[in-house]
């Protein structure tokens, strides 16, 4: 395994933006690509005008040949389910759609979450800001200053959170120009990325990167999501060994899908293979009502059942924590298991 390792990490240093550009668009190709007919699919396509089609082909080689439930391609795939209106889902179910600055959210007293790019390399439907205004919040440098400004000026805010869509959309140069900026302001201590490029384009883990995050005063961690064991392999093992050799804590959240994790088994596996590859199990998300994907959604009892399977399963330290994020909260909601 290290000499695999070894070999694949030399080919990492491909171009990102590369594999961006080359992303998959049209759910027919997709299909193709994984040797599925199209044909009695057709409907489907048509959510892709809800919420467009995007899967790198990093993503796609790790998907099952011929299985149209491979757990991956269900995260991906459009459905005609999204045009169904169900009650209690909304757009904005976090209620995020009201920032304190262009791109900047403080939904928690001393964290700010920062909009970085509004893009993602991987469209996800059951993505809970599939509809948030991304074209009213994507600062650029010249628009920065009033986010710095605000951070600037409440003393509380102790964690910078960068988000999105996924901040790993911004060069390394643009990254680096945000990080000192954020260095300059005294009582922010640590800054966290919450992104899922490096999964499905482990190439996005540049020298540059691990450079910057290792180098910031700011205590600097990663937070991935990764909802199922498959998608991880050989390559992204090998991009996130130089973070784990910069000594840059690494954490994982996934989100509780139907049809692609809901069962005890699948996530134990994946905590199992999360923690020998260096990465903490953090957060087991209960899906967050957005409308156009309640499909996706695992009801509270349920979610409660595989919980309480996995304690008996796993040590303490390998389990996620079952939360939900109620909008307008002061927290992340634990969810009473008894």
């Amino acid at each position: 395994m290290p000499q695999i390792i070894t070999q694949i990490s030399e080919q990492l240093h491909t171009s990102w933006q590369k594999e961006l550009a080359n992303v998959v668009t049209d759910p027919k190709t997709l299909l193709e690509m994984l040797d599925i007919a199209p044909q009695a699919y057709q409907d489907h396509f048509k959510a892709r005008k809800l919420f467009p089609v995007r899967v790198p082909r990093p993503f796609i080689k790790r998907m099952k040949k011929g299985d149209i439930n491979d757990p991956l391609l269900a995260q991906v795939m459009p459905l005609s389910d999204e045009f169904d209106l169900s009650d209690g889902y909304l757009s904005d179910p976090l209620q995020e759609h009201d920032t304190v600055a262009e791109g900047l959210l403080h939904k928690y007293r001393n964290r700010v979450l920062m909009i970085v790019k509004a893009g993602c390399a991987v469209n996800c439907r059951y993505c809970f800001r599939r509809h948030f205004p991304y074209s009213d919040n994507s600062p650029n440098k010249a628009r920065w200053q009033q986010a710095l400004d605000y951070i600037a000026g409440h003393e509380q805010i102790s964690e910078v959170i960068f988000s999105g869509g996924d901040p790993l959309m911004a060069s390394d140069e643009h990254l680096a120009w945000l990080v000192e900026k954020i260095e300059a302001i005294p009582h922010v201590k640590r800054l966290r990325l919450h992104s899922r490029l490096p999964v499905v384009i482990p190439q996005r883990i540049t020298p540059a990167l691990v450079d910057l995050l290792a180098n910031t005063r700011l205590k600097a961690t990663i937070v991935f999501h990764i909802n199922h064991a498959n998608e991880i392999d050989e390559s992204f093992v090998a991009a996130v060994e130089s973070l784990r050799a910069a000594r840059i804590p690494l954490f994982n959240q996934s989100v509780l899908l139907k049809g692609v994790n809901d069962n005890s088994e699948l996530l134990c596996q994946l905590s199992e293979v999360l923690f020998d590859n260096g990465i903490q199990p953090y957060y087991l998300h209960m899906f967050d009502p957005v409308q156009g994907a309640a499909h996706f959604d695992v009801k509270e009892k349920q979610a409660v059942q595989i919980i309480n399977e996995m304690l008996a399963a796993l040590p303490g330290f390998l389990m996620p924590k079952l939360v939900r994020e109620i909008a307008g909260e002061a927290n992340k909601t634990p969810i009473n298991l008894t």
